[in-house]
């Protein structure tokens, strides 16, 4: 299938736009030599409409667009417990951990850890970070991105992976985050507009002409696909191989509102270095706070963008409605129907000009999230690596150079590794499972290094080297044990041991670079309390019309 005309004009307008707005805002001012504060915190001005625009960019990709509608082909509006959760988790990162991270003036995640630990900790956790933002998180996304050129367009999947990389590079390698978070303002626009155009046609599609038909049929023909919490055997999904497993095991019950998935979205929102990035170069604390919140409001709205075209693509293959969008989900290869083909060929099915702009919407999500990715990459390296042990005394100039050579060299190793992903099913349960690795070791550094003042630098490096070993061996030994509860309890085990080192080596006394908490650090607007108070209860009223 190819793009009609106009379709092809909506896109390539969009690309040049974008190019041309990351050029634009690279720009310096004559005289003026781009530095590290520039070229990794966009110069500290962002304004809290642009934080909460780039937050959403970067986080939306296609993990989401494709992963997470694949999700919901497969198992339902479950899966939008990442997405409800995460609002409410934006609202703990931005009271209780992004004050600490603004007074402290820090870059980078791993500047943290040495600020409030030691180098150890410091250079074990910028490696682990550096590993898996190149193999599991650029990879992915370059994979899923091109899985869905592939799927709309028929690109070979080895040139739609060069070609996102290009893109991606083209406008994010010279002007930095900078030109990162400015054309996500751009992206969200082009996300939301055209995921909700995929969203309305597929209901249209399922209802007979009705959108709203369609979402009522939703529920009546598939209502196990709106349950959010799920029981043991309740649902059994395909496994990518022509066989099923228990969806229990993704989301497993109540855990996914008190165990594990806590770890997970605190991990992702507060300690996450591509994430943060983008708090850490807002004007001011309050800024940033309300960035999250204009964020937690965007996440409230993304199931219907995401989830809600999965499931309304189950009905059409299970009712038999389309006999072509059935052929279009199942893989060349193998033969099997793919939940990561629902969403491409979702938008086979939209009219010419929307079409166009979906496709425009989806390479937003894609190509904003690589930027993103690759930047923090960048900043990791040479902030914690770069500056600390290869070159002490490097110049401004010196540090954005390596920068943007890191980030081409994350973009190529990346695009090598990317087509190993094609035998998943479900890639955005991969790339959960597998950042859950090492989540609970990051939660419990963190969480500890804040809130516990005894926590000591040996307890640390122990929480960072053992949570990968624990991970592997919960999942050998217990592989039936869903990965968000092999979370929570390597977790529980890496807190205790830290407790023991902690209070057995500073024999009860507060570590040296422990951090103090008082009220007023945690101080916020009343703009601020407001929109907290509407997103825990819409959040709440979600899930108690779903349960």
């Amino acid at each position: 299938m190819l793009l009609e005309p106009l379709d092809l004009a909506v896109f390539i307008g969009y690309c040049l736009l974008i190019i041309g707005m990351g050029i634009f805002v690279s720009r310096e001012k004559k005289g003026h030599v781009k530095n590290s504060s520039d070229y990794f915190l966009a110069s500290k001005a962002l304004p809290w409409w642009a934080v909460g625009a780039s937050l959403i960019a970067s986080n939306i990709s296609a993990e989401q667009f494709i992963g997470m509608s694949g999700s919901g082909f497969a198992l339902g509006l479950a899966i939008s417990t990442y997405e409800w959760m995460a609002a409410v988790t934006l609202l703990v990162v931005a009271i209780f951990f992004l004050p600490v991270y603004i007074k402290k003036g820090i870059y980078t995640m791993p500047g943290f850890l040495l600020d409030r630990y030691d180098t150890r900790v410091r250079t074990t956790m910028a490696i682990f970070w550096l590993l898996l933002y190149v193999f599991v998180n650029l990879t992915s996304v370059l994979y899923l991105g091109a899985l869905s050129l592939n799927t709309i367009l028929d690109v070979p999947l080895g040139y739609g992976i060069f070609g996102l990389a290009l893109f991606a590079m083209i406008y994010s390698i010279y002007g930095g985050l900078k030109a990162v978070a400015w054309t996500d303002v751009i992206q969200v626009v082009f996300l939301i507009a055209g995921g909700l155009a995929t969203t309305y046609i597929a209901l249209q599609m399922v209802g007979g002409g009705d959108a709203w038909e369609g979402l009522g049929l939703l529920r009546r023909e598939v209502p196990g696909h709106f349950s959010m919490i799920l029981s043991k055997g309740e649902m059994m999904i395909p496994d990518g191989s022509g066989g099923t497993r228990d969806a229990y095991l993704d989301l497993p019950g109540i855990s996914v509102l008190v165990g594990g998935m806590w770890i997970t979205n605190l991990s992702y929102w507060g300690f996450n270095q591509y994430i943060t990035q983008r708090a850490l170069a807002a004007k001011s604390l309050d800024e940033a706070q309300k960035g999250m919140i204009f964020a937690g409001f965007l996440k409230l709205l993304m199931p219907l963008i995401v989830v809600i075209p999965g499931i309304a693509a189950f009905v059409i293959v299970n009712n038999g409605i389309d006999v072509g969008f059935i052929e279009s989900m199942k893989d060349p290869v193998s033969g099997l129907i793919k939940s990561d083909r629902a969403y491409p060929t979702l938008l086979q099915l939209l009219p010419v000009g929307l079409k166009g702009l979906a496709f425009a919407a989806l390479t937003a999500a894609i190509v904003s999230s690589l930027a993103s990715m690759a930047n923090s990459t960048s900043t990791i390296f040479t902030m914690d690596i770069y500056n600390k042990y290869i070159k002490k005394d490097a110049s401004e100039a010196d540090q954005v150079k390596v920068g943007r050579i890191t980030a081409l060299v994350a973009f190529g190793v990346a695009s090598i590794v990317a087509p190993a992903l094609g035998a998943l099913d479900q890639a955005f349960q991969f790339i959960q499972e597998y950042t859950g690795f090492i989540s609970p070791g990051v939660f419990a550094i963190f969480f500890f290094g804040v809130f516990w003042k005894k926590t000591t630098s040996n307890a640390a490096l122990t929480g960072a080297a053992l949570s990968i070993p624990l991970s592997v061996v919960l999942k050998v030994i217990f592989p039936g044990l869903p990965f968000l509860d092999r979370m929570g309890v390597v977790f529980l085990v890496l807190a205790a041991l830290m407790i023991i080192i902690s209070l057995v080596e500073g024999k009860g006394k507060d570590h040296p670079n422990s951090i103090d908490i008082n009220k007023e650090l945690f101080k916020t607007s009343t703009k601020f309390k407001i929109g907290a108070v509407l997103i825990a209860g819409i959040t709440a009223a979600l899930y108690i019309a779903f349960w």
